[in-house]
């Protein structure tokens, strides 16, 4: 029995602007990105935050809704952002950037 996530995940830059990927592993990924190592789009345009977060049970479908994010407009991210509203997706963000807080802290 497979109890594995994956995950499609908006990021806000500090340019305003949205990147987008998939993982298994939404924390380690973030720390990535935020640390520079993630993906060459993040080390020009810094992470702010996790802006949107989806929850799959296979890769393909992860993988899937990032090809479907990724050729939306900037307004239907904008309001891709603005629906977002599953409130345990929205804990575990909180969790991962507090934990992130407490490490650039430590």
């Amino acid at each position: 029995m497979n109890k594995k996530k994956y995950y499609t995940y908006l990021l806000l830059t500090d340019r305003n602007t949205y990147y987008c990927g998939y993982t298994d592993d939404i924390e380690h990924r973030y720390i990535k990105h935020i640390s520079g190592t993630g993906a060459k789009y993040t080390r020009a345009n810094k992470p702010l935050n996790i802006a949107y977060l989806a929850e799959f049970k296979t890769k393909s479908e992860a993988m899937k809704e990032e090809c479907r994010i990724k050729k939306l407009t900037r307004k239907e991210k904008d309001e891709l952002v603005k629906g977002f509203t599953n409130v345990r997706l929205r804990r575990l963000i909180k969790n991962i950037l507090l934990e992130v807080q407490e490490l650039k802290c430590a």
